[in-house]
């Protein structure tokens, strides 16, 4: 029994979505920093490093030292805004033919954020003047032709298809035309945050075989956004545990660690309801299926533990 009894289900945890740094925006931690400190405290087995301006698989790899006595996976990945050259298949291939696993569609170069921007909805300050250009994805109802090799790269890999800061119906047009070029992994992240993405919306991207991914950072009551964890529960029971995900989408100077919030959420998930078998399935299973994770010894260390919790 831990000191935290959430802490059963949270073990060996994947977050999808963390914002460790380097970056060009204040960061509270490195990506080694963040996997020592899941390691540490919950056995975390991956966390997707996410920046909007870089391609962090180089990051993993220059890390690589830092890393090796660490075994949190540190997984790479590219969004496909300005500062990486919009829609560069370049790019793409070399984040994923260096060993990433997602890329995401733009995210801060896409109308719908730089629109939300203006909103004033709390986003980050840059230390450094950047550029962000609107790069658009769907012209006249069909995705630019930039996309398709993209889209074939993904593929090639096995890779994710995240749906970035798109207007939802931007979205559908980009997975169906990623669908059709033989990719088969999607998420759409934060529907109800910047995206505007209506419960029925998600409804059908999971139809179309997409994971729905929310995060830490608009719900956890140690962050600045509080949002209410029933709202979170509503989506989780709205689309079932199995087609959701979730990730921290901390890493921001001031805010807290990852760690700390999971298992706030999670026993607060718990607290209005949901079953800890519920909550593995999206910390633990359903991520390691995407991302085409193994299990480790530590994992059937922790399974075991679970099961003898559960027959207590």
């Amino acid at each position: 029994m831990t000191d935290f009894p959430v802490d059963t289900y949270l073990e060996g945890l994947v977050d999808m979505h963390c914002h460790s740094g380097p970056s060009p925006m204040p960061r509270e931690f490195d990506h080694a920093e963040g996997a020592r400190d899941g390691w540490d405290r919950l056995r975390m087995r991956a966390l997707v490093a996410k920046c909007h301006h870089h391609n962090t698989q180089m990051d993993v790899l220059s890390q690589k030292s830092l890393l090796a006595d660490i075994p949190t996976e540190v997984i790479g990945a590219v969004a496909l805004n300005t500062t990486v050259g919009g829609l560069n298949l370049a790019q793409v291939q070399l984040c994923l033919g260096l060993g990433g696993k997602v890329v995401y569609l733009p995210t801060v170069s896409s109308g719908r954020h730089i629109d939300c921007h203006a909103e004033n909805l709390g986003f980050p300050t840059p230390t450094v003047t950047l550029t962000a250009e609107r790069i658009e994805v769907v012209r006249d109802g069909e995705v630019v032709p930039e996309l398709l090799p993209i889209f074939d790269e993904i593929a090639a890999h096995d890779a994710v298809l995240n749906g970035g800061h798109l207007h939802p119906e931007d979205i559908a047009v980009c997975f169906a035309a990623a669908r059709e070029r033989g990719v088969t992994k999607f998420v759409v992240s934060h529907p109800d945050f910047v995206l505007g993405a209506e419960p029925s919306q998600c409804a059908q991207f999971v139809e179309n075989g997409a994971m729905i991914e929310h995060e830490l950072h608009m719900y956890d009551p140690g962050a600045k956004m509080r949002w209410p964890l029933e709202q979170l529960l509503e989506w989780i029971r709205a689309l079932g545990p199995e087609n959701t995900l979730i990730g921290s989408d901390l890493g921001q100077a001031g805010f807290p660690r990852p760690v700390d919030a999971f298992r706030r959420v999670g026993q607060g998930l718990m607290d209005l309801g949901l079953s800890g078998e519920d909550l593995r399935l999206i910390v633990h299973d359903n991520p390691r299926r995407l991302l085409g994770l193994t299990d480790t010894s530590d994992d059937a260390a922790a399974g075991s533990a679970q099961s003898a919790h559960s027959m207590a």
